[in-house]
């Protein structure tokens, strides 16, 4: 996994950064301790037409029958200073109870697609055990897949474009571990015997973020 502050390469069961010295502590430090209750979509930025959030949430959900094992979650805000978009996702997957998430898709297994609308920017988190199938190259193509519909101001076609993009890298992933579970698994750092038995508070891993406009990894 890479570290959000420095992006540096780190070990999957490191506490802390060795580069740097970021953690969850940290983190904690700058946007708060304590948990938070969000649903899976959510336009605190009040920019996704009323006509489309239902369609929105039905991509969701498509996504969740694909997938049984995974969840994804969008947050569009407007924030007014936000050093890190990276940081921030980092913190968020870690500390959201997603009110509308079973208990059998814990956060390691959940994606985090956060847009800041005011700094045209998009950043995607997914949690430890996604780390075998996706990476920053392929949550660099989700997002560029979506950039021109976010210069628009059609978010629901460009949230749809990037989950869509995302499914690619977790199809073909998932075909490699059946072929080679070992090999695969161990490139995320992850056992067999480990696998699957993250708690729902979570190390985040491997956020991909950049400015919208230009669709930055």
């Amino acid at each position: 996994m890479k570290c959000p502050r420095c992006v540096q390469k780190i070990h999957l069961g490191a506490s802390s950064c060795p580069h740097c010295g970021f953690s969850m502590v940290h983190a904690d430090g700058v946007f708060g301790s304590q948990d938070i209750k969000l649903k899976k979509f959510s336009d605190v930025a009040g920019v996704v037409r009323m006509k489309d959030r239902e369609p929105m949430r039905k991509v969701l959900e498509n996504f969740e029958a694909k997938f049984p094992q995974l969840f994804v979650s969008v947050y569009l805000g407007a924030f007014e200073d936000l050093n890190s978009l990276r940081q921030y996702g980092f913190w968020m997957l870690n500390r959201t109870n997603y009110v509308d998430v079973d208990a059998q898709r814990p956060n390691s297994t959940g994606i985090l697609i956060l847009v800041d609308v005011n700094a045209k920017s998009a950043s995607i988190t997914f949690g430890y055990a996604l780390m075998p199938y996706l990476d920053e190259n392929s949550t660099f193509e989700a997002l560029s897949a979506g950039h021109p519909f976010f210069l628009q101001g059609d978010y629901l076609k460009a949230l749809k474009a990037v989950i869509e993009k995302l499914e690619i890298p977790l199809v073909r992933g998932w075909r490699r571990v059946r072929k080679n579970p070992i090999e695969v698994l161990a490139r995320g750092g992850q056992t067999l015997k480990g696998y699957g038995s993250g708690q729902k508070k979570t190390g985040a891993s491997e956020p991909s973020s950049g400015k919208v406009g230009r669709g930055e990894g």
